[in-house]
């Protein structure tokens, strides 16, 4: 009664040599528009996507959102971009930014300017 019972094990048709590299998985690339940037080297990617609907088969907008690590502070909002998936990087995010491919030509103005404008539209 004391003999173990046997263990199955995994039969591979070819033995893995010491050293030699895993391989790895297809990375998934994405292209999307960031709308948020608030978070320190994270963005939020949005992808917007079209799917016909299954029973009245109209066109559909559907959307899916992404934390991306930016690590160098380059996405901005509005911003067209290039994700690629990762190892998990946090609870969330598990995508990282590759390039950003377009800029957005938007700009922004600060609250300071914002109230300078009206103050002058009102004396005006």
């Amino acid at each position: 009664m004391s003999e173990q019972p046997e263990v199955a094990r995994r039969v591979t048709s070819e033995p893995m040599e010491e050293g030699a590299p895993r391989a790895r998985r297809r990375r998934r690339t994405v292209i999307g528009v960031v709308t948020g940037d608030r978070m320190h080297k994270t963005l939020v990617v949005t992808e917007e996507r079209h799917v016909r609907h299954a029973l009245y088969g109209k066109v559909v907008r559907r959307f899916t959102k992404y934390k991306v690590h930016d690590e160098k502070g380059e996405g901005r909002v509005g911003d067209h971009v290039e994700i690629v998936e990762t190892r998990p990087l946090s609870k969330t995010k598990c995508w990282r930014l590759v390039r950003v491919m377009r800029r957005n030509e938007a700009e922004v103005t600060t609250g300071s300017e914002v109230g300078t404008s009206a103050e002058a539209e009102a004396g005006a």
